[in-house]
C-alpha cells in the first residue's frame, strides 16, 4: 500500500485568497519553506501544466546532511492541476542521489470553506518515497500550514 501522509490546518482567508496564495510567485516563495529552512523559488510558472524549483536551506542541518547537499533539499514541482478556489495537485521530486528519497511523490491541497472568511486546508501527499523519514516530512508539512496560516495573519 503505497504511503499518505497528511496535514490540515484552518486558515483566516477565504477559499480565493489561499488559492492566490499558490499563484503568486512571491506569496509562495513566503509561506512554503517550514520553519527552520529558508527558500528560494526558482523558474516559476504557476499555472496547470508549468511548475517551479524550490531549494530549501536548513538554518541547523539535520544529521546526515539534507537530500540534495549537506544543508540543501532542491524539489523540482510539475503542477499537474489547478481548480481555482479548491484544489491544487503537484507532482513534487527530490534531486537526491539516494534513490530511497528520489522518486515522484503526489501533494494534493484542497480548500474547504468555513464559517465566514475561514479554510480549512488540507494536504495529501501520496507515494512519499521510502528514504524520507515520516515524522520529518509531518512536521514540514505541518510547519508549512503554519507558515500559511500566519501569512495570512501577518497581511
Amino acid at each position: 500500500m503505497p504511503r499518505i501522509d497528511r496535514a490540515t490546518a484552518d486558515v483566516a482567508a477565504s477559499p480565493a485568497d489561499v488559492f492566490a496564495a499558490f499563484v503568486d510567485p512571491d506569496a509562495l516563495a513566503a509561506w512554503l519553506p517550514p520553519s527552520g529552512m529558508t527558500g528560494e523559488l526558482a523558474d516559476a510558472d504557476l499555472r496547470a501544466g508549468g511548475g517551479f524549483t524550490m531549494t530549501l536551506t536548513y538554518d541547523v542541518p539535520p544529521e546526515g546532511g539534507g537530500k540534495t547537499t549537506s544543508d540543501s533539499d532542491v524539489t523540482h514541482v510539475v503542477i499537474d492541476e489547478l481548480v481555482p478556489d479548491e484544489r491544487v495537485v503537484w507532482g513534487v521530486e527530490f534531486d537526491s542521489d539516494d534513490p530511497d528519497q528520489a522518486g515522484r511523490m503526489t501533494m494534493t491541497w484542497t480548500f474547504t470553506a468555513l464559517d465566514g472568511e475561514r479554510t480549512r486546508v488540507a494536504v495529501d501527499a501520496t507515494d512519499v518515497p521510502a528514504g524520507i523519514d515520516v515524522d520529518a516530512h509531518q512536521q514540514g508539512l505541518d510547519a508549512s500550514l503554519a507558515q500559511l496560516a500566519g501569512w495570512f495573519a501577518g497581511s
